[in-house]
């Protein structure tokens, strides 16, 4: 089990899926992206809190739909969440190399 706070392992990871190459190991289905960012959004704001954008904005509306549908979800399950997502797609994949292990470290239970 990781040594750091359920904080700061989301936070890192956070910091990890934001900088991930386009064309790296790791690849984010769109579904993958948007699961992430509603979790963050729940995590660091709350209950979505931003008027529903128009059905013309389709990516904005995308994000908008998916925060939206989280409700009352504490921010300390969004950051769970997070992790958890993280954890399917690590086990899904055949990469490795530094920062594989480093994921791997930081979703452990």
């Amino acid at each position: 089990m990781s040594s750091l706070t359920l904080e700061k392992r989301f936070y890192e990871l956070c910091q990890i899926v934001q900088s991930l190459p386009k064309e790296g190991e790791i690849k984010l289905t769109n579904d993958d992206k948007l699961k992430f960012y509603s979790y963050y959004k729940q995590a660091t704001e709350g209950r979505c809190n931003i008027s529903q954008p128009s059905i013309f904005k389709l990516v904005e509306k995308a994000k908008w739909n998916a925060w939206n549908e989280l409700g009352e979800m504490s921010k300390e399950d969004a950051m769970k969440a997070y992790i958890n997502e993280m954890k399917k797609i690590i086990k899904n994949s055949n990469a490795s190399g530094e920062l594989i292990d480093r994921i791997k470290l930081l979703v452990e239970d």
